[in-house]
C-alpha cells in the first residue's frame, strides 16, 4: 500500500506555507512558480530573481521561466511567489516586482497557462501582488507569522518536514575528522585499486560492493577499513562515475557505459585472475558473487552513456531509493576525512540535489567540493551546469521527478 501524501490547500497562507517544505528551505531573493492542473498543484520551480529590471533582462528571464514550465505540459495555470526583502519600507516591493509579473504575462499567455495568483513575501510581511484593498491587504503587508502558523505548515511539521532558514546542508557535524593514520590506509587502498581499475573482474566486484552497501541496512555505518575502501573507490574517476550510474540506472547500464568508454583492457575477457581480485574488507563482503558486467546483445551501447545519466536523460525513471541511500552513504564517508575523496562525495551529493531540483543545495555542496580539492573537474563542470540554471532532465517530467509530500520540485 502506498502512503497518501496528498495535502489540502484552502488559503493563500497554505500555499505559501507549502513552498518552503517543497523546496526544503525558505527562499531568499527568489521567484517560485507552482504549476496547476485544474485544482491540483503540479511542479515547483525556484529561480534566483534577476539582478536587474531592464526590459532586456526581464524579457530573457521570462522566456527562461516559460521554457521551464513547458516541462509540465498538462499545466493550465501557475501560481507565482516572489520572495524578497527589497522595498517593504516604502512599498517599493509592489513597484519593483510588478514589472516582472507584467513581463511574464505574455509568455504565460502564449503557452496557454493562466496566472492564477501571485504574492510577495519578505522576512516580516507578505501580500497579494494584485490586491489594492487596504482593509484586506494593509501596508506594508500581513505578518509572515500567518504563513508560519497556517494549518498546512503545522501538518508538514507534524509529518517530520523541517525548513532550513538558508540554503545550507552542511553543519558543524559534517566536518571531516583529521586522522593521518586513516588517510594513510586510504592511500594504500587507492594504490591497489589503481592497479586493477581496468579489469572487468575488479570493476564488477566494486559494483557489487556498492550495490550491497546501497541496498543494505548498514548504510552510513562503516569501520575505518570499509570507509577507506569506499572512499578510495571514489578517487578512481571511472569507478566514481560508475557508482553514480549504478545508483541511478543499475549495474547493466554502469557496465555498458564502461564498455562504451573503453575502460577495460582489450585483452580482458572478464574472467580475470587472482591478481585482479579486489581485497574487500570483511564489513563490505556481499553474499552474492561478483559477475563480470558485460551488457547483453539486446542492450544498445549508444544509450548506455554516462553523460545521459548525469544529465538526467536516461533512464526514464531513476532509482530514487538508491540515490537517497547513496546520499546518506556519501554524507558519512565525507566525514571520515578530507581531500579528494571528500570532494568526490560532496560533488555526487550536489549532483543528487540538482537531480531533485534543488539548485541552491547543489550549489552549496559543489562549492564545498571545489574548496576541498582545488580544480576538482567534475565539481567544476556540474557547478557550471547548475549556475546556468539548467534543470535536470528527470526534474522536468512529472513522471520521473523526485517527489516530496506528493509534489514535484523542478
Amino acid at each position: 500500500m502506498t502512503a497518501d501524501n496528498r495535502v489540502t490547500i484552502s488559503r493563500p497562507e497554505d500555499i505559501l506555507g507549502f513552498i518552503p517544505h517543497a523546496l526544503g528551505l525558505w527562499p531568499k531573493e527568489s521567484l517560485v512558480a507552482i504549476t496547476m492542473r485544474g485544482q491540483t498543484l503540479g511542479a515547483t520551480l525556484r529561480l534566483d530573481l534577476p539582478p536587474e529590471r531592464s526590459e532586456r533582462v526581464l524579457a530573457g528571464y521570462s522566456r527562461r521561466i516559460g521554457e521551464y514550465l513547458e516541462a509540465d505540459p498538462d499545466a493550465d495555470g501557475v501560481l507565482l511567489a516572489i520572495f524578497s526583502d527589497d522595498g517593504w519600507d516604502d512599498d517599493g516591493v509592489m513597484r519593483g516586482h510588478l514589472r516582472l509579473l507584467e513581463a511574464l504575462d505574455p509568455v504565460l499567455a502564449h503557452r496557454g497557462v493562466a496566472l492564477r495568483d501571485a504574492w510577495f513575501i519578505g522576512s516580516d510581511y507578505w501580500r497579494s501582488a494584485f490586491c489594492t484593498d487596504l482593509e484586506c491587504c494593509p501596508l506594508p503587508g500581513r505578518p509572515v507569522d500567518q504563513i508560519l502558523d497556517s494549518r498546512l505548515n503545522a501538518e508538514m511539521v507534524f509529518r517530520g518536514s523541517n525548513v532550513r532558514k538558508s540554503p545550507r546542508l552542511l553543519g558543524p557535524g559534517d566536518q571531516p575528522v583529521h586522522d593521518p593514520e586513516f588517510m594513510r590506509v586510504e592511500a594504500a587502498v587507492l594504490e591497489e585499486l589503481l592497479r586493477r581499475w581496468r579489469s572487468r573482474k575488479a570493476f564488477a566486484e566494486m559494483l557489487d560492493v556498492w550495490t550491497w552497501v546501497l541496498d543494505s541496512s548498514c548504510r552510513g555505518e562503516f569501520d575505518g577499513e570499509a570507509a577507506a575502501f569506499l572512499r578510495a573507490s571514489l578517487r578512481v574517476p571511472a569507478w566514481r562515475d560508475a557508482v553514480v550510474v549504478l545508483a541511478a540506472a543499475g549495474k547493466a547500464v554502469a557496465c555498458g557505459g564502461a564498455e562504451a568508454f573503453g575502460f577495460f583492457d582489450h585483452a580482458d575477457d572478464g574472467e580475470g585472475d587472482e591478481e585482479d581480485a579486489l581485497v574487500i574488507p570483511p564489513g563490505l563482503r556481499s553474499p552474492s558473487p561478483a559477475v563480470a558486467g558485460k551488457p547483453t546483445e539486446a542492450e544498445d551501447l549508444s544509450v548506455l552513456r554516462y553523460g545521459d545519466v548525469l544529465l538526467g536523460l536516461y533512464p526514464e525513471n531513476p532509482d530514487w531509493n538508491r540515490l537517497t541511500s547513496l546520499d546518506q552513504v556519501l554524507a558519512s564517508l565525507s566525514r571520515h576525512g578530507g581531500g579528494e575523496a571528500r570532494a568526490a562525495a560532496l560533488t555526487i551529493r550536489g549532483w543528487i540535489q540538482w537531480c531533485r531540483g534543488s539548485g541552491s543545495f547543489a550549489d552549496e555542496l559543489l562549492s564545498h567540493a571545489e574548496g576541498e580539492h582545488q580544480g576538482y573537474r567534475l565539481a567544476e563542470l556540474l557547478a557550471e551546469v547548475v549556475r546556468r540554471g539548467t534543470v535536470c532532465g528527470w526534474a522536468k517530467s512529472k513522471s520521473s521527478a523526485w517527489r516530496k509530500f506528493g509534489g514535484e520540485v523542478a
